[in-house]
């Protein structure tokens, strides 16, 4: 089954929404998916903004799938991501940033991890201030966070809010994340869908020449080269078969990691309060 359902509002706002239970992880189907979908929006000729969001109202993307065979995701490949030399996750998600095409995602649910780098990868993002969750937990799991967040927090929030949310792995509610710059605004939730249409609405009213050309200015100021990209992958191939991290992947899985309820919900808490008890053993 398709985990990302496309609707054309007009042919030139279009929505992405994400479909995968129970938590919306993100695994290599989403990425040939979204590979599928970038690949769309590059070429189409009427399209000006897409809105990403979710089916599941508790997650957006809960994060990537750690059950998923780590050889099968080292050897991933796709035909762009072979003309460019990177791995598929790194070039979907630097396409992303890069689109003639205006991103946007609408945040309701948890959103940590690979879900997390992705929404950065988006141009422009709003959450739910009651609802949305974010977080870059793998730190407080023994591995350093592969998705680009290492380049795209400190230049959103600067060096000290960004090693807060990096090291301390833990989880941002809505109203703190937009304090901090992880999102542009929170709004009420009920709020949130309205506000959003209405934005992309009116994007899509525009000339898309002004918009790319825009875009692309702004691109030249602050977009993270590939090179760090490519690094950060690099750095959680290298820390993802460290000891201590299966031994702490399997505490969450125990504690429901990847299932709809507390493990989940509240992982933040509980990447924490292994960390306390379990240091000695890493």
């Amino acid at each position: 089954m398709p985990q990302i359902h496309v609707r054309q509002h007009s042919p030139a706002y279009w929505r992405a929404t994400f479909d995968n239970d129970p938590v919306n992880l993100m695994d290599p189907d989403t990425i040939y998916e979204l590979d599928a979908l970038v690949s769309r929006l590059e070429t189409d000729p009427d399209v000006k903004v897409v809105v990403f969001d979710s089916a599941n109202p508790d997650y957006f993307i809960a994060h990537w799938d750690m059950a998923a065979d780590p050889e099968t995701v080292v050897g991933m490949a796709t035909d762009s991501s072979t003309r460019r030399g990177m791995h598929p996750y790194t070039d979907v998600f630097t396409r992303i940033s890069r689109l003639p095409v205006v991103t946007i995602a609408s945040v309701r649910g948890r959103v940590r991890g690979a879900g997390s780098e992705f929404i950065l990868a988006c141009d422009i993002r709003f959450a739910s201030r009651e609802r949305a969750v974010l977080g870059q937990f793998e730190v407080g799991l023994g591995v350093v966070p592969g998705g680009g967040t290492t380049a795209w927090l400190p230049r959103l929030m600067g060096r000290g809010r960004a090693l807060e949310v990096l090291l301390g792995a833990d989880d941002f509610p809505g109203d703190l994340a937009e304090r901090y710059g992880y999102v542009n605004r929170a709004l009420p939730d009920a709020e949130l869908d309205e506000f959003v249409d209405r934005f992309a609405d009116r994007i899509a009213g525009f000339e898309k020449q002004a918009i790319v050309e825009t875009k692309e200015l702004v691109n030249r100021v602050d977009l993270p080269s590939d090179d760090e990209f490519v690094a950060a992958l690099n750095g959680y191939f290298e820390s993802f078969p460290r000891p201590g991290v299966r031994a702490r992947a399997a505490a969450l899985f125990a504690l429901g990691l990847q299932q709809p309820g507390d493990g989940e919900l509240r992982l933040g808490q509980h990447v924490a309060a292994y960390g306390e008890n379990a240091g000695a053993r890493d």
